[in-house]
């Protein structure tokens, strides 16, 4: 087998690049992925990895997407701009319309299961550090392993906490933009993409979000269950209380 190289930049799973696939570790909840990714395949959503087996040691192997991803600081140009909100804003409409006809296997459990019912299958985790660029242009999404019943707005309302953002001016000098940042047509800019939903109704939902995210690390870090015991000692739940309690005051 060919040499194994590890990707950096993930919190939950270690994965690693053999040729032109990906080795991540397996669960309980691979065969829902899989049976989504698989559909993707078949309805000719470009943007996702192919599912190409279980390797000898148990973990899925899928197809390396090509690209760049970015991380938590020092955006590149293209996201610093309001056409990469736009941009993502599509590629995540495209999923959803992808997406909207798949039928999940019935006794195939998610991993992340944040509310009961909705609308799709969400991506779960859609944000810009799940995206691969080429240049300018978003190609490819990735982590799927949070995939989960779901809204449509969910995802949208995710992608923006992160994208716009929709978060005090530290993470906005983070991502290397300067400030004061105009939110508002960022905002504009991924509602334009995704089309259906208003700013105010995103703002709404990042809440909503946000908030549930708080419930359901708490639970499940009680339950001692990783990645989730990891986030609750980082700090998470203090830092998604300020984050919600943020987004009030300033943004509604």
């Amino acid at each position: 087998m060919e040499a194994e190289q590890r990707l950096e930049g993930g919190f939950v799973n270690d994965v690693v690049r053999v040729g032109n696939t990906v080795r991540r570790s397996a669960g309980y909840w691979t065969p829902a992925v899989h049976a989504l990714l698989d559909h993707l395949e078949q309805v000719g959503f470009a943007a996702s990895p192919r599912v190409r087996g279980i390797d000898e040691q148990g973990r899925e192997i899928l197809t390396f997407l090509p690209g760049e991803t970015v991380g938590w600081t020092n955006w590149p140009s293209h996201l610093k701009t309001n056409e990469g909100p736009t941009k993502l804003g599509r590629l995540l409409r495209k999923y959803h319309d992808a997406v909207r006809n798949f039928t999940p296997p019935p006794d195939a459990p998610w991993r992340n299961v944040v509310a009961e019912g909705g609308d799709l299958i969400r991506h779960g985790d859609f944000s810009p550090f799940n995206v691969t660029w080429i240049g300018a242009e978003p190609v490819g999404v990735i982590d799927w392993d949070f995939a989960q019943p779901g809204k449509a707005i969910d995802d949208v309302a995710y992608l923006a906490w992160y994208l716009v953002p929709l978060s005090p001016d530290d993470r906005v000098r983070e991502y290397g933009m300067r400030t004061p940042l105009d939110r508002r047509a960022r905002l504009e800019a991924l509602c334009d993409g995704y089309g259906d939903f208003t700013p105010d109704e995103v703002i709404e939902g990042a809440i909503a979000v946000i908030e549930t995210e708080l419930d359901h690390t708490r639970e499940l870090a009680r339950r001692n269950l990783h990645p989730w015991r990891k986030f609750a000692a980082d700090g998470s739940l203090e830092a998604f209380t300020r984050e919600a309690a943020w987004i009030r005051d300033h943004l509604t």
